[in-house]
């Protein structure tokens, strides 16, 4: 039987639940959580449902705050100079609330209606698993299993009738021992590799990073929530392109031209030395503001696609993010060319508010 507090708290889990997935889209376009991300948790803030406040007694009686005095006079000492007038309106009352991870996947699923993935066949790898099953009479000390020894020692004093309820000194005899036994577990373990592009040239401001940040946190969480191995590779391009880590990622930026082949060709390089796609599940996400150095640039991406990227790719994923100095024609190069070939997925990013419409043109054929 579920005990009355337990009952409690999966009813104010689920009333979280609730506010979380109804302000998904403010949650995802603000990009307030990402600061606010732990080890296996995120702090979520929700405005309370209701706050304790003082309510005026109508009765007749005297009491506490009654009596001679006009409104406003101060209850004790004399009133402090200050600046400003007081407000009337009631300030918004926030309760940040820790979700686990696994848990906003599961949110983020369900209101995007994202199915489940589906790992290509041959990236399969095989796992040993180490797992404690049951107990044998034999082993090694640091494994002996000292409740069931004792107690197997007891009982066999009550049975030889040497037990004695006045002191209980139990002394377990070498065939009273128990130890701890395992069996190994081979069980399928399957592998993602998503490598992130991102044009970090003078066209792509703060703000297109900005939704590239928010973009990549709520994919690689999808992503992670269906995996359990993954590797994360993050490139950034101009002119020529280069493998950074996370945070230059996300903060570097050049003056320079663009050169899109750059990266996809450092992408297959990558691929080619560490990911084999027999072992790997591979999901490459280009960003972009549309921009390339010339049609000939363009074409060699396309065949760069077609011939490599493509075939050892679950899914090639590219969002044109909307800049004030991008002119958009990689992605109509890309669905001109490339519109009826599987495992591409091309979508225009407007800004933070198309983010979670990003994420389901992504995420939403379970590649």
């Amino acid at each position: 039987m579920i005990r009355r507090i337990e009952h409690d708290h999966f009813r104010f889990r689920e009333i979280v639940r609730g506010r979380i997935k109804s302000g998904l889209r403010k949650y995802v376009s603000k990009g307030e959580l990402i600061a606010r991300v732990g080890k296996n948790k995120v702090s979520v803030p929700i405005p309370q449902i209701e706050l304790p406040r003082f309510k005026f007694d109508h009765s007749q009686g005297q009491g506490v705050g009654s009596g001679e005095g006009e409104p406003g006079d101060p209850t004790g000492g004399q009133p402090q100079p200050g600046s400003g007038e007081a407000g009337e309106g009631e300030g918004e009352h926030v309760l940040e609330v820790e979700v686990e991870l696994e848990e906003l996947a599961k949110i983020l699923g369900e209101e995007l209606e994202l199915p489940n993935i589906q790992p290509k066949g041959q990236a399969e790898v095989e796992s040993r698993r180490e797992k404690y099953t049951g107990l044998r009479n034999t082993g090694p000390e640091s494994l002996r299993h000292m409740k069931r020894t004792w107690k197997k020692a007891l009982r066999r004093e009550i049975a030889q009738g040497t037990y004695d309820p006045s002191n209980p000194s139990i002394i377990p005899l070498r065939e009273d021992r128990r130890y701890r036994s395992w069996k190994v577990k081979t069980e399928p373990q399957y592998n993602a590799a998503i490598i992130y592009m991102m044009d970090v040239s003078g066209s792509m401001g703060a703000e297109q990073k900005e939704v590239v940040r928010i973009t990549a946190f709520w994919i690689d969480l999808w992503l992670r929530h269906q995996y359990k191995n993954i590797q994360s590779v993050f490139i950034v391009h101009d002119a020529t392109a280069k493998e950074v880590d996370q945070e230059t990622f996300f903060h570097l930026r050049e003056s320079g031209g663009t050169k899109i082949s750059s990266a996809y060709s450092l992408c297959r390089d990558i691929i080619e030395e560490r990911f084999p796609s027999d072992d790997w599940n591979i999901y490459p996400f280009h960003f972009s503001d549309g921009d390339n150095w010339s049609g000939k640039d363009s074409a060699w991406c396309i065949q760069l696609l077609e011939e490599y990227l493509l075939p050892r790719s679950n899914q090639f994923c590219y969002g044109q993010v909307k800049s004030a100095y991008g002119s958009g024609q990689f992605k109509r190069d890309l669905d001109q060319n490339l519109s009826d070939v599987d495992g591409l997925v091309t979508t225009a990013i407007p800004g933070r508010e198309g983010i979670l419409d990003a994420i389901r043109e992504f995420l939403g054929k379970g590649r």
